[in-house]
């Protein structure tokens, strides 16, 4: 490879030259001309090349900044998901399935944030303005101070944003956004990153915090390239199903609050109503106690929610058993299936399994192992366990329960709901009183032997 050639710069009046001299011809300053290294190999125009830019000024990890300023919206579900409230030139992608509610709890957030002060501007690219307003009617929002358009033009939008100066602009979506710049269709990957980067830009420069909506996928996830979500500070999935009315705001990224942070709605005809305490919802719908249901108290974020665990076991007609999970992760429950068979001689052959998380949540820690675990031999033995009771462990492959974090919380909370009993992993920092009486167990074979009398 050819060597790059020298390069000799004055470092009083930028004067380039190809040799080192002892006075610059440029301004006549002596000992001044000082060789520089190119900061890339290569041709100019496929690499840095010989040119550089300006330093950066540098500052070390003890430099002290006061923290954001947030503003709070009223909707404390909303807020918590946020970490506290909305932090001005953030940018914030929210996704979910078609129809889940997302435009709704938009318009809804839009409103609160307009009577609190913040000058919002909503720009749709999916509905006309008409649409808007009579979703608006309809949840008694139409007197709330917020600007809307419907464009889809990027250029024209950014201007709009640029000669209003708003506090928070809302993108419904970012999917139906395209920049005349780049050659392809709207919804395409070069056109979602090129939209996406111009308007986190224009949030970081101009101050402005900016909402998108993200299209899903069918598995689920965000549509478009990857890249997006890093782009932005914080992602929020809107979840539920459609056959419950709760819907589930979670926050998987946050760089100004805590993530796997929950907000719990309730769908209803005004809209969407929060709740503020889900562990209460979730299990109003719990009658008398039946073999294979089990509640489980889980930490969703930095809350404690109590839900239940529906399991049932019943020959199959098949020669492969079906083992069908909603709400909870299919390989995890083979691998208690495994254990339960192995560490403990239970067999699930020729036995269809159901699994269940009610209310439409969905649980995702491990310990819930010991939960499903107890649901499964419930159900498959045909015996209730005490509806006084919660349980909470994870399960190891060999067959031992392992203690789990905030313990001390998942047992106030049980406790507050007015359960008595709680089944935990021995170990940790469990600790039972007047209103909590526990039962700590220390492996998986010792759990069925004394809670369903087999071993």
């Amino acid at each position: 490879m050819a060597k790059a050639a020298a390069r000799f710069v004055c470092q009083k009046c930028g004067a380039v030259t190809n040799k080192w001299a002892g006075r610059c011809d440029g301004c006549g300053e002596w000992n001044s001309i000082v060789e520089e290294t190119p900061l890339a190999q290569g041709p100019a125009g496929k690499s840095l090349g010989q040119s550089r830019g300006r330093k950066l000024p540098l500052t070390d990890l003890s430099t002290k900044e006061a923290p954001p300023p947030r503003t709070a919206c009223k909707i404390d579900e909303l807020d918590r998901v946020l970490g506290g409230g909305l932090v001005p030139s953030s940018a914030v992608l929210v996704g979910g399935d078609p129809g889940i509610g997302k435009s709704t709890l938009l318009l809804q957030a839009a409103a609160a944030f307009a009577r609190v002060g913040l000058k919002v501007v909503y720009i749709s690219g999916e509905e006309a303005s008409a649409q808007v307003r009579l979703r608006a009617q309809r949840l008694g929002l139409q007197d709330a101070p917020v600007k809307l358009a419907t464009e889809t033009n990027l250029r024209d939008i950014l201007t709009t944003l640029d000669e209003e100066k708003p506090d928070l602009a809302i993108i419904d979506s970012i999917q139906t956004m395209w920049a005349d710049n780049v050659d392809s269709t709207p919804g395409s990957v070069s056109q979602v990153r090129a939209a996406a980067h111009e308007l986190t830009s224009f949030a970081k420069r101009r101050g402005c915090a900016v909402v998108l909506v993200g299209h899903v996928t069918k598995e689920g996830n965000l549509a478009g390239p990857r890249v997006v979500e890093h782009m932005v500070d914080t992602v929020l999935y809107f979840e539920g199903e459609r056959g419950h009315q709760f819907r589930i705001l979670r926050s998987v990224k946050n760089r100004f609050g805590p993530a796997d942070e929950i907000g719990v709605f309730e769908m209803t005809g005004g809209g969407l109503a929060e709740v503020s305490n889900p562990s209460a919802l979730f299990l109003a719908e719990r009658g008398t106690p039946a073999p294979g249901s089990v509640v489980f108290s889980g930490i969703e974020g930095t809350r404690p929610v109590l839900v239940e665990f529906q399991a049932l076991v019943a020959p199959s007609p098949h020669s492969q058993p079906r083992r069908s999970v909603v709400g909870w992760d299919g390989s995890r429950l083979a691998m208690i299936l495994a254990v339960l068979e192995s560490r403990c001689g239970i067999p699930f052959a020729g036995l269809d399994v159901y699994l269940n998380v009610a209310g439409g949540m969905r649980v995702a820690e491990p310990a819930a192992d010991l939960a499903v675990a107890a649901a499964l031999l419930s159900a498959r033995e045909d015996a209730a366990l005490p509806p006084e009771t919660v349980v909470f462990g994870e399960i190891s492959l060999s067959g031992a329960l392992r203690p789990v974090g905030q313990t001390e919380n998942r047992l106030k909370e049980a406790a507050k709901l007015g359960f008595s009993t709680a089944i935990v992993p021995r170990g940790g920092k469990a600790r039972g009183g007047k209103a909590m009486k526990l039962t700590q167990m220390s492996d998986l074979a010792g759990f069925v032997g004394e809670v369903f009398g087999a071993g």
